[in-house]
């Protein structure tokens, strides 16, 4: 069966707003709407049933420069989002933010390029193909 193909231009992504700016492009082309910068929002368009993916149809992600995009989102865009995020959770829900930001401090951690490819290996429809 034939995929569907995207190109993603990894050298345009710069950070998150850039990321989700191109995800726009290519996932909600011809909607009157565009998706926010969230991860689940990400998952959601993911799915299908709007925007340019028709529910679980094969899908081919081509991924230009795919290097440029993981240091963009890496460690610095990373932290940049988590310390944001920190500012709006109480001492109740903020320890898993903290853990994070720690964790990063040290070497370690998960940048949000790994969380996007988390996102995208959540749907065994999608083949990502890095160019």
């Amino acid at each position: 069966m034939p995929h569907k193909e995207f190109e993603i231009d990894g050298r345009a992504i710069t950070g998150i707003a850039s990321f989700y700016a191109q995800m726009n492009r290519l996932l909600m082309a011809g909607e009157s709407w565009e998706l926010g910068e969230s991860l689940d929002a990400l998952n959601d368009a993911l799915y299908g049933g709007y925007g340019a993916i028709d529910g679980a149809e094969r899908v081919r992600m081509i991924w230009r420069d795919m290097a440029a995009t993981r240091a963009a989102l890496g460690r610095d865009a990373t932290w940049a989002f988590l310390r944001e995020r920190l500012g709006t959770r109480t001492m109740f829900n903020g320890s898993p933010i903290v853990d994070q930001l720690d964790a990063l401090e040290k070497g370690g951690g998960t940048t949000y390029f790994d969380v996007v490819m988390q996102v995208f290996a959540d749907h065994p429809n999608i083949e990502i193909v890095p160019a």
